[in-house]
């Protein structure tokens, strides 16, 4: 989901700097599922920056299915004794392999770093396991972004992005009364549990979110709140074009760029195919919070395997450090869509949407309403989180009740617990 641009040919020669004199040398093999072409390149930064300081890179890519063959193969590498340097890897996985024992900690680089000071403490706990550091993240994503097409919403009438759920359904009849598509969606299983838990925090607020998909409180699962939650989804639904099954995300991104649709819901990295297409943030699209009063946190990283050998430690090392440098941090971020993990890199290159999303950021870690993405494997484990795709899909294309969804989604996440 990364389109790269060419402020990305810097990244080499930023990390470069940032190592100066000190030269080092050191062996990685990194295994992730970023094989399409615009994340081979980002991958392909991180590797010209490693090699930049001496060290030797070997890449593992392996595509297919959101990272569960990548998932497959690592199970195996582990079972063999052989396990790559560093894997890609997400939420509480992460968890559960260092409760395996199987991973290295980064610890001294991260505390030479100042890591905790720099890192929001719900993504650095993330990032641990028993206290010390065994990630680390190259970005934060938001996930609960409104895209507006300004063309639409003018020929609709509607005067301003929407601040709640009923002036969202507000606008969205008046782009359908004006012959448009209200929302540009893809009717895939991710695709809709996006739209799932946006709408949970706009409804129930951060702290029921933080109960119901990531505490996994049974209460909250079976909730009025719970219940108001698939009534505001079941809205959605309506709004959506009989086209949308199967679609993929970028492609319903297409739609708000061409005025054929007024929103799409998505995190940011749909910010980067409007940039990529040329576009300007508050001229040629529109980017607002859903409803909520809170930030939900999605965040690529990379996790460290128990490797033996001074040479392997050692780039595991390199490695930690350059992916948290803020020179690196802010050319990957500037074309990912995202935005630094680390609060301290300085955004006067970013754009409007960015500044934005960093803001909010710093508010919702004031305000403790910073939540991890359920949908995007930050908050459960995936076990759970296939219950909440599987119930929240099977609503969304069927005449389910949204008590009956209720009842079924808690039924299901407490089997699965």
């Amino acid at each position: 989901m990364i389109r790269i641009d060419k402020v990305m040919l810097a990244a080499a020669v930023s990390c470069a700097a940032l190592a100066g004199a000190a030269r080092a040398d050191g062996t990685v093999e990194v295994l992730h599922w970023w094989t399409s072409g615009g994340e081979a390149k980002a991958v392909g930064e991180l590797k010209k920056a490693f090699e930049a300081e001496g060290g030797t890179w070997v890449d593992s890519p392996i595509a297919g299915g959101g990272g569960d063959a990548a998932m497959t193969a690592l199970r195996a590498r582990v079972m063999a004794g052989n396990p790559p340097t560093a894997v890609q890897l997400k939420g509480p996985g992460i968890q559960e392999w260092a409760e395996q024992g199987a991973l290295n900690n980064v610890q001294d680089v991260a505390e030479a770093g100042n890591w905790d000071k720099v890192l929001p403490p719900a993504l650095a706990s993330i990032m641990k396991y028993e206290g010390k550091y065994v990630a680390a993240p190259v970005n934060i994503h938001r996930v609960d972004w409104i895209w507006g097409s300004p063309e639409a919403l003018k020929k609709a009438g509607v005067e301003a992005m929407p601040t709640t759920w009923e002036e969202f359904n507000a606008a969205a009849d008046k782009l359908e009364a004006a012959g448009l598509i209200a929302l540009a969606h893809g009717g895939q299983p991710w695709q809709d549990a996006t739209l799932f838990e946006t709408v949970v925090l706009g409804v129930g607020g951060a702290d029921f979110y933080r109960k119901a998909l990531v505490e996994l409180d049974d209460a909250a699962l079976r909730s009025d709140t719970m219940v108001a939650s698939f009534d505001q989804l079941r809205k959605l639904r309506g709004y959506v074009d009989p086209n949308f099954s199967g679609r993929d995300w970028n492609l319903a991104t297409g739609m708000v760029m061409r005025g054929e649709a007024g929103f799409q819901i998505m995190g940011d990295w749909a910010k980067g195919e409007f940039l990529a297409a040329g576009k300007v943030p508050g001229e040629d699209f529109l980017c607002a919070p859903t409803p909520g009063k809170g930030f939900i946190l999605n965040s690529d990283s990379f996790t460290f395997f128990k490797v033996s050998g001074d040479d392997n430690i050692k780039g595991q090392k390199v490695l930690a450090r350059l992916i948290m440098s803020p020179e690196f941090q802010k050319v990957f971020n500037m074309a990912k869509g995202s935005i630094p993990a680390r609060t301290d890199v300085p955004l006067d290159d970013f754009d409007s949407c960015a500044k934005r999303s960093h803001e909010d950021l710093l508010a919702a870690i004031e305000n403790d309403t910073l939540v991890p993405s359920m949908a995007h494997e930050m908050a459960v484990p995936r076990s759970v989180r296939g219950e909440f795709l599987d119930l929240v899909t099977q609503f969304f294309n069927s005449d389910m009740s949204s008590q009956d969804a209720t009842t079924r989604l808690a039924d299901a996440v407490q089997r699965a617990m």
